[in-house]
């Protein structure tokens, strides 16, 4: 009887692998040209979002003032002093509720303009580019070209007030301390429709036909299908849109800066974007500004989360 001779002896494990692919894996992703691909974009938000942001940090903190290039100044931390100051300023206080009726205005018309507008021109099968561009034009068209032109409709002798005649407000649009806000929204709102009109429709190309077919056959109108096919099929560009919209709103100063000659009448249109510019630029405050700044950042925060929840609800 033989024995074999590999019985009790522990087999050889090979060579031991090296470590080290791991660990690059594990650094660099399983895609490392994906990385190398967007890293340049990377570099740009760090540079132009995230540096800038900290920085405004560190100088809402501190009393921080402007000087030469070169001169070295003691800038003593001051804690949330800044912040405080911020906060008692009635003036801040109207900016962000002028800026609260701006957003009630101006997002829930901007969302459901865009979509009412995109699923039209979706629909439409002749002149179909001549009206999408149309609609385009006022967005990338110069600001100061356009706003010329609402001067021109809304002023008190403009073509607004001579087609309502007696009905026509008294101060005019822009001058009326009740009216000035609401009509920046509409402003706003008819100069950057072409822009989420183009994201709507890019949205609708992927709600299968078949599904208005089905709805069809099933007895269901244009209003029903719109309703129930339509609005689901395009939730997450509604709270793309409803993103951007808060976003613009929140940083609103070319507009109201133009039309209303710097937040008028008395301040009635005053965004807390151009008070930072006042504080910042114009007053030499800059860290109180920069205060400013970071509360307006946590507030759309805070705003943007709250949207996602209503309007993009439980998403897989």
């Amino acid at each position: 009887m033989t024995t074999d001779s590999t019985v009790g002896k522990r087999r050889d494990p090979g060579p031991t692998p090296d470590p080290a692919p791991r660990r690059r894996t594990k650094l660099l992703g399983r895609q490392p040209l994906g990385l190398a691909f967007s890293a340049p974009y990377v570099i740009f938000i760090l540079a132009v979002l995230a540096y800038p942001l900290g920085y405004a940090v560190y100088i809402s903190f501190h009393d921080f003032f402007f000087t030469a290039p070169g001169v070295a100044v003691e800038r003593p931390f001051v804690g949330l002093q800044n912040y405080i100051q911020v906060l008692s300023d009635p003036d801040v206080g109207r900016s962000f509720l002028n800026i609260g009726v701006f957003l009630i205005i101006n997002v829930p018309l901007t969302v459901a303009l865009s979509l009412i507008l995109a699923n039209a021109l979706n629909r439409v099968t002749r002149l179909r580019t001549f009206f999408r561009v149309s609609y385009y034009v006022p967005y990338v068209t110069a600001s100061v070209a356009v706003v010329g032109v609402w001067l021109f409709l809304f002023s008190q002798n403009g073509l607004i007030n001579s087609l309502l005649g007696s009905l026509a407000p008294d101060p005019s649009w822009l001058v009326n301390s009740t009216l000035a806000m609401p009509t920046v929204a509409l402003y706003v709102t008819w100069k950057q429709l072409g822009f989420f009109i183009l994201l709507y429709l890019a949205a609708l190309q992927n709600i299968p036909e078949e599904l208005y077919e089905s709805a069809s056959v099933d007895g269901a109108g244009k209003i029903r299908q719109f309703f129930s096919i339509t609005v689901p099929g395009v939730r997450s560009a509604s709270v793309l849109v409803t993103l951007l919209a808060t976003i613009t709103g929140a940083n609103l100063f070319t507009e109201p800066y133009l039309l209303t000659g710097g937040g008028g009448p008395d301040g009635a249109s005053t965004s807390p974007v151009f008070l930072m510019y006042q504080e910042g630029i114009l007053q030499g405050n800059p860290d109180t500004a920069a205060a400013l700044g970071v509360i307006l950042v946590l507030g759309v925060l805070v705003i943007a989360l709250i949207q996602r929840r209503l309007v993009g609800g439980k998403e897989d």
